[in-house]
């Protein structure tokens, strides 16, 4: 199912219009959890998380250069790899003190 945040200001649609019971239940859930703790309940913040390592693979490059299937997974876990490892470098190490 579509999990879409509403918008800060958004009003209850009519029910008689298409996918309005579930925009309405998710603007009632978000009003009453609020906008941080609904993120959470309902997954978007997984999605939109996943949606940006996207992003970010298709920064690499749009179109795979491998023709063979199986090459063409490596590759993608080649790239994968890679911004593992960018995101291992931008990991702030800490030690406790004391």
């Amino acid at each position: 199912h579509a999990v879409i945040p509403p918008r800060k200001n958004a009003k209850p649609w009519k029910a008689i219009t298409a996918g309005a019971m579930a925009r309405n239940e998710a603007l009632r859930a978000a009003k009453y959890l609020g906008r941080t703790l609904w993120r959470r309940w309902s997954g978007y913040h997984r999605r939109s998380r996943i949606e940006t390592k996207m992003h970010c693979v298709k920064l690499l490059g749009q179109r795979l250069m491998a023709r063979d299937f199986d090459r063409q997974v490596v590759e993608l876990q080649v790239r994968i790899a890679v911004l593992n490892g960018y995101t291992a470098l931008g990991i702030p190490v800490t030690e406790a003190v004391g």
